[in-house]
């Protein structure tokens, strides 16, 4: 099968794509595009499947750059492949020609930037924490060290959980209105005591506060699709052992 391949009009000046579980080598629970070493797939399946995003990536493997996502503002800047163990960080960027810059994802928020003028790029992953506690800020501060202007750099939020989709509890509202009591604006009220929190919205709001020149989401909801796209949230409510992992990417 094809892979299918999500872009962004916004995005045109530069090879890119969220990548959906379609295509892939993986059976079962992982069938598809499963892209995550750290998932209890066959790793001959997902070498597979990541050489087939390198080749629609025009990239080599070891070109594919990513890192050891820990739900943290950290982020690595590169201007060559990574040797051996990958850093703990949750962001990539780069200046440099011929790197895949990639993020994988479950629900979370895959971010994509671009400074088109200045030739700088990156590659965000945006939970809850990270987008809480800065990654999106950092990431727009790592490009600029770079030579990237915030106000010429796009960002583009790819397949992540939804609204609807997406249940909390009144101590997860605690953490935002403690940060901003404006972030209440991201919450509605659910069932009972419960919540549905907004996470792309609130990656745009931070983008947009952070002084970026253009941002969307391309509104495609994880959980809600199974079919397309692998879910955390999806997996854990069928109770099933583990769930595979999306990749978005991004080239110069």
């Amino acid at each position: 099968m094809t892979l299918e391949i999500l872009t962004s009009d916004m995005l045109s000046s530069v090879r890119h794509g969220f990548f959906s579980r379609r295509g892939g080598a993986s059976s079962g629970i992982f069938a598809g595009l499963n892209c995550g070493y750290g998932s209890s797939d066959q790793t001959e399946a997902v070498a597979i499947n990541r050489n087939r995003v390198a080749d629609a990536m025009e990239v080599t493997p070891d070109a594919m750059i990513g890192v050891h996502q820990v739900h943290s503002p950290t982020v690595l800047s590169v201007d060559g492949p990574i040797n051996g163990e990958k850093p703990k960080a949750d962001a990539v960027v780069t200046s440099t020609p011929g790197l895949a810059l990639t993020i994988l994802t479950a629900d979370c928020q895959p971010v994509l930037f671009a400074d088109p003028e200045a030739q700088v790029i990156g590659a965000a992953h945006a939970g809850w924490k990270g987008a809480l506690d800065g990654v999106l800020e950092a990431t727009l501060d790592a490009m600029e060290a770079l030579g990237a202007s915030r106000t010429n750099t796009i960002a583009v939020i790819g397949p992540t959980i939804s609204q609807t989709a997406y249940e909390v509890g009144p101590e997860f509202l605690d953490d935002f209105v403690a940060d901003s009591p404006d972030n209440l604006r991201f919450f509605a009220n659910g069932t009972g005591d419960r919540l549905q929190f907004d996470l792309p919205a609130f990656g745009l709001h931070r983008l947009r506060q952070a002084g970026i020149g253009q941002a969307e989401w391309t509104r495609h909801c994880t959980y809600s699709d199974p079919v397309r796209f692998y879910s955390y949230r999806r997996a854990t409510h069928a109770k099933e052992a583990d769930y595979g992992r999306l990749i978005s990417a991004i080239k110069l």
